[in-house]
């Protein structure tokens, strides 16, 4: 028989374990800071770093201003990968959930607890007015007196303005690159004609009659 203390923990594991997903991430990440890591389950790195960020979500569990969550790529939580643009496993955001930034740190327990409690604060939102300023209190203010239909549509405009904005930024990324690859070539072409030309011979020729002189 499994002891009930084992049992006892076991259930507050995964009680304490939050697992995001598009459909779920507003909701469960109002208000909060949050610290995301973004797995599959088949990554080696990813289950070595399983135990150690349980843990910190069974401290952090319940807290009103912190969240710390799971999300699986290969799985329910795979279009929020997308979303998040997540390339390689596990990848670790932190911050505002609305604009995450990638955490580069160390991934032992005490430098992600640090981090926790170093970096994941409440910020303004409209569960947090207390901490908005007047101009943000305002905004959220008249945001609220919107019809649901009008912010999903303003919403759903500043969407395709920040794909804009990365549809531009891959763009010039690919013209730069293939720039980079034109200069690459004709420098080494103008090096390979510059060196045909009798260059190295001369080199060799000088250095020769300067030994010689000595």
């Amino acid at each position: 028989m499994i002891p009930r203390v084992l049992i006892a923990l076991a259930l507050l594991a995964i009680a304490s374990a939050v697992e995001l997903t598009v459909d779920t991430y507003d909701q469960l990440t109002e208000g909060k800071s949050v610290f995301i890591k973004f797995l599959a389950p088949w990554c080696g790195h990813c289950k070595k770093l399983a135990p150690i960020w349980t843990q910190l979500m069974d401290e952090y569990a319940g807290d009103p201003t912190k969240l710390i969550a799971d999300v699986d790529c290969m799985g329910a939580g795979r279009s929020l990968c997308e979303a998040q643009r997540v390339q390689g496993f596990p990848t670790l955001k932190y911050g505002d959930p609305s604009d995450l930034d990638d955490y580069r740190g160390g991934r032992d327990y005490e430098a992600l607890k640090e981090h926790v409690d170093t970096k994941l604060v409440p910020s303004c939102s409209p569960a947090n007015l207390h901490l908005c300023s007047p101009a943000e209190k305002e905004k959220i203010r008249q945001l609220q007196a919107m019809p649901a239909a009008k912010i999903a549509e303003l919403i759903s405009g500043k969407m395709k303005e920040r794909k804009a904005v990365e549809a531009d930024f891959e763009r010039g990324r690919k013209a730069a690159q293939a720039t980079n690859e034109r200069l690459r070539k004709e420098k080494r072409a103008r090096l390979e004609a510059l060196d045909a030309s009798g260059f190295e011979v001369m080199k060799m020729v000088a250095a020769h009659a300067a030994q010689a002189a000595q």
